[in-house]
């Protein structure tokens, strides 16, 4: 299940309510980045997708956190009953399936780690997961970026950034340049 479009908008103004920052922003270009793409392509929802790109940080409304983002945003999706929205905050950050790639500190307990982890080996990717997995990794709290420059910058910030997510990007974003019969940039 997934809120309409009102109800995530209002959601995320909440959740900027708790901890303002540029994480909110960022949310937003997410969200608008990713309703174009579906929009371009066949059998993805624009909506949906805008929907998804619009709460996949809202764990942030719990605080300053790294993995803990992911743990709340899954949780309060998951307590609010929006199944397909805790899905995109658990899958958002693990273009590669590993709980283990994560760029950031595991702030949160052992337990929840577990819990994260075999909810993530769970999980099937569907194209929802791999298109917000791809605006995260292109949208700024300033709008959209090259993916290159976005990647470099949370190396920058974080210390580095595994090859492999990179790569992993990178061929996301040929996916949905051909599933789209255009380049993402063009689109956005």
């Amino acid at each position: 299940m997934l809120p309409d479009r009102t109800t995530a908008e209002n959601l995320l103004k909440d959740a900027e309510q708790c901890n303002p920052g540029a994480w909110v922003d960022h949310s937003k270009n997410t969200a608008q980045c990713a309703e174009k793409i579906a929009g371009a392509c066949a059998h993805m929802e624009s909506e949906k997708a805008y929907i998804l790109g619009l709460l996949h940080d809202i764990g942030r409304k719990f605080g300053v956190k790294h993995l803990g983002h992911i743990y709340d945003g899954y949780q309060y999706m998951l307590k609010l009953g929006y199944d397909e929205a805790a899905k995109i905050c658990l899958t958002h950050s693990f273009s590669v399936q590993n709980i283990h790639d994560y760029i950031g500190r595991f702030d949160i307990g052992d337990d929840e780690i577990r819990e994260l982890e075999e909810a993530l080996a769970a999980v099937e990717y569907d194209d929802y997961d791999r298109l917000i997995q791809l605006c995260d990794s292109m949208a700024g709290a300033e709008g959209v970026m090259a993916m290159e420059d976005r990647m470099s910058d949370v190396a920058r910030r974080y210390g580095s950034y595994p090859q492999e997510k990179w790569d992993k990007n990178m061929a996301l974003k040929d996916y949905f340049s051909t599933k789209a019969g255009k380049d993402i940039y063009e689109l956005l």
